[in-house]
């Protein structure tokens, strides 16, 4: 009982703990990183042999501590260096740590390590396990050596080292799994052992450094490494906090060359655009960021809006009926009662012709299909599920008032992803124009982003879909024909305004010169 209770038995078997689990760690480092060679279900078998073997060998030193004294008697001389028994296994030691770090280091900085390979080679079980002996006798006979100059007591001593390798048996999993899961963390801990090599190689030869020195190197390359970590977790934190969907497409738009930040705005195209051109083709770039902003985009945005529908009215005569029929290119027709908002039914033309012809009633006839009505507010993606049902039909957008806004068939859909299909009564929304473009007031914000190869029209907040509504909402008032809105890195002049309509607007790319008269 005396001898449990002094004080300075404790206090230095406490610190002799602390000090063998750090001259521990970078052991347990090394066994993880050569375990890595091994199959996984082989690994944690490697790794409790490795610290096992450890430990029975430390415990072995220290039984034999006064062969360990005459490690230090000189055995031989060369030029001015003497050799001790301890001075050759530290060089042996050292020169096996300084081949072992750089082979590791070579496979990883070339690229030969691939974890995630499923053909990859392993290491023999046994080759890895004498690996692991050799750089046991290295450390131990250093945590031996440190032991011995610390404490008189051999109980003291074989208590310090079971208790720390048990706690390092306990946290070697753990550790394990964190240095194979950061590949900076692996280079970083073979540059320690590189350091280490070079410290036991110079004390073989008797130049003694500190170990200040290296604890103070080592310290600073963790803590900066601790930074870099962090700061890399707080980046995934970020990613992790973006819908998936939208990652995707942040990960296409950039191969394809896209952007939807200004950095690059007026610069040469970075490196990735060259690599896109020549990847993708310019309408398969196209395609590619119509289905990648169909979810974002609003049911209004793709539409026929209301003032573009064609269609009937049953109050009309048949003859009148007739020549709107044959004169209208389109193959579906609303059937209504002498105003859009009162839809009765949706027919096809070529149905309809046939009915009248027969003398049938129309209203009786449109009521057989009645309408498919969404509201405005529905996702795009979930319209795909009602035009399936719809069967060819189109479908009739209203608002929360029950009024008729527009219509939408799968064409439109189509359109929206691969851009405009005109009908022969119909031209296109934007046509190039000299060095700049021609487009309808109409024109929707998504198919001209596409077709000027720019991100920065469309507003997730934005109560618009149109390029009309974008230029009312940019100038706060209705502009008169002539007028020029500048919106960098686009030139808009408005051509043709009618009946509080913007018809159609010049659209031209800023050059700094003109930028500068403008602002002038």
């Amino acid at each position: 009982m005396e001898f449990l209770m002094d004080p300075s038995i404790w206090v230095g078997l406490l610190t002799l703990i602390v000090l063998e689990i750090v001259l521990g760690i970078d052991n347990l480092v090394f066994i993880a990183i050569l375990a890595d060679k091994l199959p996984p279900k082989q690994r944690d078998k490697a790794r409790l042999i490795g610290l096992s073997l450890a430990l029975v060998m430390r415990l072995g030193l220290l039984a034999l501590i006064s062969w360990m004294v005459k490690l230090t008697t000189p055995l031989f001389s060369i030029a001015q260096f003497t050799f001790s028994g301890r001075d050759l296994i530290l060089l042996l030691g050292g020169l096996f740590l300084l081949f072992k770090a750089t082979s590791e280091l070579h496979e990883r900085l070339e690229g030969e390590v691939d974890a995630g390979n499923s053909s990859r080679g392993y290491s023999g079980f046994w080759s890895v396990v004498i690996q692991i002996v050799i750089l046991d006798a290295v450390f131990s006979l250093d945590a031996v050596i440190t032991a011995v100059g610390m404490v008189n007591n051999l109980a003291v001593m074989m208590t310090a080292v079971v208790i720390a390798m048990g706690m390092m048996l306990l946290a070697s999993k753990a550790l394990t799994r964190f240095v194979n899961a950061h590949p900076t963390v692996v280079v970083l801990c073979l540059s320690f052992l590189l350091m280490i090599g070079l410290s036991l190689i110079a004390e073989g030869f008797g130049f003694h450094i500190p170990k200040g020195y290296l604890y103070a190197a080592i310290g600073f390359s963790v803590l900066i490494e601790l930074f870099n970590q962090i700061a890399r977790r707080n980046f995934i934190r970020h990613q992790s906090r973006m819908p998936l969907r939208e990652r995707t497409a942040e990960a296409i738009y950039r191969m394809m060359g896209g952007k939807r930040d200004n950095d690059h705005r007026g610069e040469e195209p970075p490196d990735e655009t060259k690599i896109a051109d020549e990847t993708f083709a310019e309408e398969e770039r196209f395609m590619i960021s119509g289905v990648l902003t169909l979810a974002s985009r609003s049911l209004r945005s793709i539409m026929t809006p209301r003032t573009e529908i064609s269609w009937v009215d049953c109050e009309r005569s048949t003859d009148e009926i007739r020549m709107q029929l044959l004169d209208t290119p389109h193959s579906l027709f609303p059937i209504c009662r002498q105003s859009l908002d009162d839809v009765i039914g949706v027919v096809r033309a070529k149905d309809l012709l046939v009915a009248l012809e027969n003398g049938e009633d129309i209203v009786a006839f449109a009521e057989q299909t009645p309408p498919i009505v969404v509201p405005e507010t529905m996702d795009v993606i979930k319209l795909l599920a009602v035009l399936r049902r719809a069967r060819g039909r189109l479908v009739v957008v209203s608002n929360e008032f029950g009024v008729i806004q527009g219509l939408v068939t799968p064409l439109d859909v189509l359109e929206a992803i691969a851009g405009e299909f005109p009908d022969e009564d119909e031209t296109p929304d934007v046509v190039v124009d000299g060095d700049g473009w021609l487009a309808k007031g109409g024109t929707d914000l998504h198919a001209l982003e596409q077709r000027l190869n720019t991100f920065e029209l469309v507003s997730p907040n934005a109560d618009y879909a149109s390029l009309a509504g974008l230029l009312l909402s940019e100038s706060g008032q209705m502009p008169v024909e002539g007028e020029v809105i500048i919106m960098p890195p686009l030139r808009f002049e408005i051509i043709k305004v009618s009946e509080y309509r913007i018809e159609s607007v010049r659209i031209s790319k800023i050059v700094p010169n003109d930028r500068r008269s403008e602002e002038e």
